[in-house]
């Protein structure tokens, strides 16, 4: 069991000490919230498959099931795998727009070199999107990152948000006319799944999630634009 008010309680964010007593042989009954009356975690007896579904309508209840109320840890692999596709993706298109036939070592060489560096250009895009989130948070309201704990849970939280971020893989492979717009349409959605993860772990108003992520891309982009000037293909 967990530490006393270590859970959260889906629909109101309260504090609590257990979601769930077991009577035994199968017998489990959910707990209920002392400050709303609700259970405190409906979704302990869901099949994974809906919670993901409600996870992708971002829904709040299911962002404070995962983030509060589980035990996953799986932030730092998935973002590697989301920059590893991004990163895959970018290096197509450079490939594609500068295709060569010479199957010469050093061309090989170079054409993994520049794998490696789309993958390094995604990863500091990716940390300055990340700084300029917690900056103007940290701007706005010092109060809601006092502690180191809030720091990781809000890291944590933005991680697993980007989860979207996997639809790249069917982008490539199912690659049509409107590859772009689909590209677009998933920026659009990890960029509203940040945004709840936001209001979730921090509770706070939609205003400043808006605010947080909007100033997360102006430096993401003044990064890009760094690059761009410096002559890198980004």
């Amino acid at each position: 069991m967990e530490a006393p008010g270590a859970y959260r309680c889906i629909e109101c964010n309260g504090k609590a000490t257990e979601l769930y007593r077991d009577y035994q042989r199968g017998v489990l009954r959910i707990s209920i919230c002392k400050s709303c009356h609700k259970p405190v975690d409906k979704y302990i007896e869901y099949d994974p498959v809906i919670i993901l579904i409600n996870a992708i309508l971002c829904k709040a209840q299911a962002y404070r099931h995962i983030l509060f109320n589980t035990k996953i840890n799986i932030q730092g692999k998935l973002c590697i795998f989301c920059l590893l596709c991004e990163a895959y993706l970018r290096w197509l298109q450079l490939q594609d727009s500068s295709q060569s036939p010479d199957p010469d070592d050093l061309i090989r060489y170079a054409k993994e070199w520049d794998f490696y560096r789309m993958f390094g250009i995604a990863s500091l895009e990716q940390t300055a999107f990340l700084i300029g989130i917690f900056t103007a948070l940290w701007l706005a309201r010092p109060r809601v990152l006092q502690t180191k704990a809030d720091f990781i849970l809000l890291l944590k939280a933005l991680l697993l948000s980007s989860y979207g971020k996997l639809l790249l893989i069917p982008a490539v492979i199912w690659e049509h006319d409107y590859t772009h717009l689909c590209l677009k349409l998933i920026k659009v959605f990890v960029l509203t799944s940040n945004s709840q993860a936001i209001r979730v772990t921090l509770n706070t108003s939609r205003k400043l999630c808006l605010l947080a992520i909007v100033s997360g891309l102006l430096l993401e982009n003044g990064t890009i634009y760094l690059f761009q000037r410096i002559g890198w293909n980004v």
